[in-house]
Formats: C-alpha cells, sequence, structure tokens
C-alpha cells in the first residue's frame, strides 16, 4: 500500500489534537481539582465556527473576527479547552476581587459580554497551564497552531463549548502556518 501525506494530512492532525488533549489535561491543576473542558471540533462544525465569526466580525464591525474566521476555515480542526472558574480554592487571596472565596461565591455567577464570571484566579491558572501543555507538544510535534480568544467566545455563544472560559487552537498542517502573518482586511 501506498499512502500520500495529502490523503492523511487531516486524520494526523486530528490523532496530534488527540494527543494534545492529554497534555492539556494531564497538566498540573490546582489542588488537584479539574474543571477543564476540552473539545475536538472539525469539519462541518468547524466550518460553522468559521462562519459565525465572520458574521459575527461583520455585525460587530470587529475585523479580527473576521480574519480569525477566514484562519479557521483553511485549518483542520480546533482544539477548545475551556475551564469553569466558578468554584473558588477557598484560599481567600482576593485575586477575583472579591474579600472572600464565600463573598465570591455568594455573588453568584454573571454572564458577561463574552465569558461568565466572577472566574477563580487558580482556575485561569489551570486554563492557561493546560492551553500551555497542549500547545507546546503541538509545536514539538511541528502542527502549525495559534490560541485565539475570538474562536473561544463563539464557540460558546454557539453552545459548543459549557465552560466559563473558553480559547480555541486552531490547528494545521501545510508549508506555511495560515495563522501568522495574517493581514487585516479592510
Amino acid at each position: 500500500m501506498i499512502e500520500r501525506e495529502e490523503d492523511f494530512r487531516k486524520e494526523a492532525v486530528k490523532v496530534a489534537a488527540y494527543l494534545m488533549s492529554i497534555s492539556a489535561r494531564t497538566a498540573p491543576k490546582s489542588k488537584g481539582e479539574d474543571d477543564i473542558e476540552i473539545i475536538y471540533v472539525d469539519g462541518e462544525d468547524k466550518d460553522r465556527i468559521a462562519n459565525a465569526m465572520i458574521e459575527h466580525g461583520n455585525k460587530s464591525g470587529i475585523k479580527g473576527f473576521i480574519r480569525d474566521g477566514e484562519s479557521v476555515k483553511v485549518a483542520s480542526g480546533i482544539l477548545l479547552i475551556g475551564v469553569n472558574g466558578g468554584k473558588p480554592l477557598k484560599l481567600n487571596c482576593g485575586a477575583c476581587g472579591y474579600a472572600s472565596c464565600e463573598e465570591f461565591q455568594a455573588a453568584g455567577r454573571r454572564q458577561g459580554r463574552d465569558f461568565a464570571g466572577p472566574n477563580c484566579m487558580f482556575k485561569l491558572l489551570d486554563l492557561g497551564i493546560a492551553i500551555g501543555s497542549a500547545v507546546k507538544l503541538a509545536s514539538m510535534i511541528n502542527v502549525d497552531n495559534r490560541i485565539m480568544y475570538r474562536i473561544g467566545t463563539i464557540a460558546k455563544a454557539l453552545g459548543i463549548a459549557k465552560a466559563d472560559v473558553v480559547m480555541g487552537i486552531p490547528l494545521s498542517s501545510t508549508g506555511k502556518n495560515p495563522f501568522f502573518d495574517r493581514e487585516m482586511k479592510k
């Protein structure tokens, strides 16, 4: 049997995403409490996110959504990584803006423009470490990627991701990384 790379490229990127998800899942978590959500999206669902990003950019006038949506269109898939940040660690550190974790919880959850909050700072750190672990692996195995805030906002708005804060990582395997050196459309 002879297989050409072009014929299995998308499947190879999907395998890379699966391995990245393991890196994100096993990344250290504050107090060992895991509130990370990980989702892989490709095919029609990926295109639905891309199109919704472009539509949002056109309606809001935020050109970055259009540029990033165009990038998602050429991606093989997207790894979404989010965190549920509403469960504080009972450290009363005040980084969330409240005097105590009890005050934080009593304030209740609110939906902001893009994400729900307030969020425990340690949960947000967990999200950053999980994302960093995933993209480090992608870099090691040479899968093109970029962390994109805008993907997460749209994936959350579409109900694909349920976490309070979500970031998207588009993935590709081409001769040039399509997620850098992009021009903003006028």
